[in-house]
């Protein structure tokens, strides 16, 4: 799992090998985030990379688009690390999320023995519910626009684990103006800080960012093969 005493830096991850997962980990590189919004995956795809992460205890998350209780508790079942959603602007969708991901009394995911992380049934329910729960996935909220519907302080006091930026759409909803969207860097910061919340971004050169998305494997491919060429 990650902890957050230090920087940890991650790498989007959009294409459908494990090699990708073998050569993050053996980069040095601290967690991978398997992007179900943002790439050609399908969820088998996106579940497989994420099985073999845990299968070499390495951490891999997932993003997502929106909050699907069934897919969030295949995911789960298959070794993700946490989940990420995008586009948070409600403390309900954390609050949902939440609910989605955490077996009773703390949520409303459904309990099966039948997947990796419970060894196939080879572990008692009670012992499976305990290491679940004394281990909990991450829960990053991803903020990404100019405003939000609920107030970013009664978004972190929905109880994500990071609050997170995504820099690129809410440069777009900032109309690429660079003054905005630093203002914006702020509030945002200045929620997660005051509700002693870790910071995450993609694309913020920052020092009070400890879940750090420094880039993505095709963006990386695609520098290699444009240097290459």
């Amino acid at each position: 799992m990650l902890g957050f005493g230090n920087r940890r830096r991650g790498l989007f991850l959009k294409l459908a090998s494990t090699e990708i997962v073998d050569l993050t980990a053996a980069a040095g590189l601290d967690f991978a985030v398997v992007d179900l919004e943002h790439s050609q995956l399908s969820e088998a795809e996106a579940r497989a990379l994420i099985r073999h992460a845990a299968a070499i205890g390495f951490p891999a998350l997932a993003r997502i688009p929106d909050v699907d209780r069934g897919a969030v508790n295949r995911l789960l079942e298959a070794g993700a690390a946490g989940i990420q959603l995008s586009t948070v602007t409600s403390a309900a969708q954390v609050r949902d999320l939440r609910a989605a991901m955490r077996y009773a009394p703390d949520g409303r995911r459904s309990v099966s023995l039948s997947h990796p992380q419970a060894a196939y049934g080879a572990i008692a329910l009670a012992d499976y519910l305990g290491a679940q729960a004394a281990r909990p996935a991450l829960l990053v909220a991803q903020i990404e626009t100019a405003t939000t519907e609920d107030p970013l302080a009664d978004i972190a006091a929905a109880g994500p684990d990071v609050m997170f930026l995504g820099m690129t759409d809410l440069s777009v909803d900032l109309g690429l103006d660079g003054a905005r969207a630093r203002a914006r860097v702020e509030e945002v910061a200045g929620a997660a800080a005051a509700a002693g919340i870790p910071l995450g971004a993609f694309g913020l050169d920052d020092e009070r960012v400890v879940y750090d998305l420094v880039s993505s494997d095709l963006s990386l491919l695609r520098a290699a093969v444009a240097d290459a060429a």
